[in-house]
């Protein structure tokens, strides 16, 4: 397969939190880049096309549009 991401992707398992509307649901970062991430939820829960990522241990806030789902994944890009 031929790699066509414009940042490399690290894996990492970091915890992470999804916000929105007053809402928070606990995720875990897959894969990271500088321009998007793939996030795993531990249920079906259901998220907006855009939404705040907090990444508490590295002091990060970042908004996200969804670029791809499946029930328990989604890959996100930074706006």
């Amino acid at each position: 397969m031929v790699e066509t991401r414009i940042a490399v992707r690290h894996r990492v398992q970091k915890a992470a939190t999804i916000e929105f509307g007053g809402v928070a649901v606990d995720c875990t970062i897959r894969n990271l880049s500088t321009t998007g991430a793939l996030l795993e939820l531990s249920s079906a829960v259901r998220i907006p096309a855009e939404f705040s990522l907090v990444v508490p241990g590295d002091g990060l806030h970042l908004p996200c549009a969804v670029v791809w789902r499946t029930e328990y994944r989604m890959g996100v890009h930074f706006n």
